[in-house]
């Protein structure tokens, strides 16, 4: 059980980088991004195939974070240079990227254009780079010999991935918060509150819009390049649904620690990734589900946290209105006792 669900919480660390990406397009710039489908498949993709022909792994991913934000790029000037609508314009480019993918994958193959995945199990990733150096720390040594003496049984294999995508994630974390206080990024913020307010002042929202969904697809590329590397392949089927699992982080994560602050929402949009793929993770150990089943949790999941909000929400309006509503005919009853003003100008206030 405890295995379980550290590797739940490990995933949920790396989708939360993609929780990010459409946390900045949905949230802050208020563009309902498709590419996100697509984006985090081509992320997998370069990365996989770019290790295939020996290029060190830090430097794989680090390409496939760029190629995901020229993807972005070309979905935003799809909408702002070709006036084609935000919804149809995130679906284009997701249904291109479908096949630039296979092309991508495909580069390492002679015997067709296209290629559908990549295994990567007999070669070095950054995980296993990582993993060569955690190792001489004798860290994990340490922490199973604690788990043990508390009762776990199940130990992890090693705690590297863990504090290092820990480290990653809340680095990411920090410099998307100090960017959004910048001057760029509260005109992005802006754009996505009031596009007519900012063009007022000035503001070129054009290139707003295609530098905020190139960064939002960014992350979610460099998510899928972490995940083709976590789970030593790549496939062009990974990222259907990925846009509705970063759905579900943000809102999950809004909904329990709500969205005062940018520093508290985004740290929330983290843990919402987190709880989602620990859910994710107890929903399948459930007899009568299966793996097949995932996107129906999924979308059950996400349906729970937009509803379930609401019914408290209903609640909380409920009792609030009944408070008031007892203060006031406590008011009236001492006025009416003649301890206020007279009756008539009560009820008239």
């Amino acid at each position: 059980m405890f295995a379980a669900m550290f590797g739940s919480v490990e995933q949920g660390i790396i989708y939360a980088i993609m929780a990010l990406g459409v946390y900045l397009t949905f949230r802050v710039l208020d563009f309902p991004d498709l590419t996100v489908d697509g984006s985090f498949v081509t992320g997998a993709s370069t990365a996989a195939t770019m290790i295939v022909f020996g290029y060190h792994p830090i430097i794989a991913t680090v390409s496939a974070l760029i190629v995901g934000f020229f993807a972005g790029c070309i979905t935003g000037l799809l909408h702002t240079k070709g006036k084609i609508n935000p919804l149809l314009s995130g679906i284009l480019m997701m249904i291109a990227l479908y096949s630039i993918n296979l092309r991508i994958m495909g580069l390492t193959t002679e015997n067709s254009v296209g290629r559908p995945n990549i295994s990567l199990m007999k070669l070095d990733t950054v995980f296993t780079k990582f993993h060569q150096f955690w190792g001489s720390l004798g860290v994990d040594p340490f922490l199973n010999q604690l788990l043990t003496k508390l009762g776990v049984k199940f130990l992890p294999s090693t705690w590297g991935i863990f504090f290092l995508m820990i480290i990653v994630t809340l680095l990411i974390k920090f410099v998307a918060d100090w960017f959004l206080q910048t001057e760029v990024g509260l005109a992005i913020r802006a754009t996505g509150d009031n596009r007519r307010m900012i063009r007022s002042f000035s503001a070129n929202t054009d290139i707003l819009i295609i530098l905020g969904l190139g960064i939002s697809n960014a992350l979610v590329a460099f998510s899928g390049a972490l995940i083709a590397q976590y789970s030593k392949f790549s496939d062009i089927g990974m990222g259907i649904g990925m846009i509705i699992i970063g759905l579900a982080s943000v809102i999950i994560g809004e909904a329990i620690f709500g969205t005062k602050t940018i520093l508290r929402t985004t740290m929330a949009v983290i843990a919402g990734a987190i709880i989602y793929r620990i859910v994710l993770g107890l929903a399948l150990r459930i007899k009568l589900l299966d793996t097949g089943d995932m996107k129906l949790i999924t979308a059950i999941i996400v349906i729970l946290a937009l509803v379930v909000p609401q019914i408290f929400e209903k609640s909380r309006e409920k009792k609030r209105k009944s408070k008031r509503h007892a203060e006031r005919l406590a008011a009236l009853s001492k006025l009416e006792k003649g301890e206020g003003k007279p009756v008539a100008e009560a009820r008239t206030d």
